[in-house]
């Protein structure tokens, strides 16, 4: 048997006895059925992020809502909005900022209520009205508002037993809400749902579409968030065209934690129909307050540019374009940035041919400290004519290392000028460039290489220890010896001098 409702001119929806004695002026007698209407196609949802939250970064740095205000109780986090803490006789709300016009619309809530007790109070609204109730005692927003509010009571104030419940209740702006019926006569729908204490959270879809609102529960009992099933709808119902969304919730003697993790709103419109561009739903007054925020900035950016050419005449008249690096400028500063990273590299070479004379000058320190006591101990043994013909031939193949390394360094040096010269000549020859690099890094990569094994090969830890005897006769010994040292030193001093000489040259050409 279907339940009889009242339209009335300011609509909103009553029961007909309700309306007998508030409203005698009656239009028109609707059916409230809980029959699915006939299949049709589904309506497209737009998401409307202006009118939504959720988590992770719901809350800002200054505690606040992005679009949204919350007054009361309500504590913003990152990951949800506690409407009313578990503590007695709280109130909180939160709303949009803006106005909604939507023609149809659909509103995903994601909430949940706990508690330590085994009932709680008193329930949590999701509102639709045409001002924002920010405080007042219909859970915890304003009483005789104008438009629909969808309740989750969990408070049985009437003793009945049919509590926890959801009711939708309609208002003109003139009807005070029943507390002790718990609004059971003014409900247009409702259904009984336990909605407290889930292991998961509780959903709820509210869809306002062609003049019928329906309400969807998920009961929280599964993670499956498609997992929704039917609680009450109402057809024939005008809403206002335009209002607030907002959420609110309320404690009493019995207190429990009113949390929404996410409230998120999508716009409907018909199969066919596009949806308006969202030009279209800036208000005019904000259209004319963001079109003179512009026109000031745009004349603040004018005046410095103005200063800017009186304080630097010079560059005035210089294209843009200028000011911005070219293809030839990034593959010539990719050059020189090349020929930076070879200079280093020939000082850290230059810098392990100083510990390789090093080395060689400590080596013949031992060998003139052994010389000198063979001399005066000549009877302790002597040394072979191998063993002499072997430390000659080490010496002369680590003096022909060191000139290796010094023509090394001056074809490194060459290969440098010649690619200089080629980058001043105004970018051409990338790819011979490239390829001159190439060669270059290669060459110094196989003069590295040369080099430890050069000191690999002149350790002068092993060479002391396997240095053999020296005969007796120091004059001749320490003479080839110094010849040999002199020669040294002056090769490395002429590689010295060709390479401070060649880094001079390249550092003008630079700067």
């Amino acid at each position: 048997m279907a339940t009889k409702l009242v339209v009335v001119t300011d609509r909103v929806y009553f029961t007909e006895a309700l309306a007998d004695a508030v409203l005698p002026s009656v239009l028109v007698v609707a059916d409230i059925s809980a029959a699915a209407p006939a299949s049709e196609e589904a309506p497209h949802r737009r998401f409307e992020y202006k009118y939504s939250f959720k988590g992770p970064h719901l809350s800002q740095t200054d505690g606040g809502i992005p679009f949204w205000i919350h007054t009361g109780n309500a504590i913003p986090s990152a990951d949800q909005v506690r409407i009313t803490p578990s503590l007695r006789s709280q109130r909180g709300t939160v709303w949009t900022k803006n106005k909604v016009n939507f023609e149809h619309w659909e509103a995903e809530v994601t909430f949940r209520v706990s508690g330590r007790g085994r009932m709680g109070a008193d329930g949590l609204a999701m509102w639709f009205t045409t001002e924002q109730g920010l405080d007042g005692p219909v859970y915890g927003a304003a009483d005789q508002w104008n438009g629909v509010g969808v309740f989750f009571d969990s408070f049985d104030n009437d003793g009945k037993k049919n509590n926890p419940a959801i009711l939708v209740v309609g208002n003109n702006g003139k009807l005070v809400y029943d507390h002790q019926n718990d609004g059971s006569t003014q409900a247009l729908g409702t259904c009984l749902r336990d909605f407290r204490n889930k292991p998961y959270p509780v959903r709820a879809k509210i869809t306002y579409y062609k003049q019928t609102l329906t309400v969807m529960i998920n009961n929280g009992f599964t993670p499956d968030k498609e997992d929704y099933e039917f609680c009450t709808k109402v057809d024939n119902m005008i809403i206002p065209s335009e209002g607030f969304f907002g959420i609110s919730a309320a404690t009493g003697g019995l207190a429990d934690d009113h949390d929404v993790l996410s409230f998120l709103l999508f716009r409907l419109t018909e199969p066919g129909q596009q949806p308006p561009p969202p030009e279209s739903e800036i208000p005019k007054e904000e259209k004319d307050k963001y079109q003179e925020e512009f026109q000031n900035f745009q004349q603040e950016l004018d005046k410095k540019k103005e200063e800017f050419q009186k304080e630097h005449p010079d560059v005035q008249g210089e294209p843009i374009e200028d000011l911005y690096e070219t293809v030839n400028d990034r593959e010539i500063r990719q050059v020189f940035e090349g020929q930076n990273r070879i200079h280093l590299e020939i000082k850290q070479l230059h810098r392990q041919l100083a510990m390789i004379l090093d080395e060689q000058r400590r080596y013949v320190s031992v060998i003139t400290d052994e010389v000198a006591k063979k001399g005066t101990n000549a009877e302790s043994g002597q040394v072979s004519q191998q063993q002499l013909g072997s430390i000659l031939t080490s010496q002369q193949e680590v003096l022909k290392n060191l000139n290796d390394l010094r023509n090394s360094f001056y074809e490194s040096l060459k290969q440098i000028g010649s690619v200089q010269q080629q980058g001043n000549a105004g970018g051409m020859g990338t790819y011979e460039t490239i390829q001159h690099f190439n060669d270059i890094k290669e060459h110094l990569h196989t003069v590295k290489r040369d080099v430890e094994h050069l000191v690999q090969r002149n350790n002068p830890a092993e060479k002391a220890v396997k240095c053999p005897e020296m005969p007796p006769m120091p004059s001749c010994l320490s003479t080839v010896h110094f010849a040999i040292f002199v020669v040294i030193q002056s090769v490395l001093f002429f590689c010295y001098v060709m390479y401070k000489s060649q880094q001079e040259a390249a550092a003008k050409k630079f700067f």
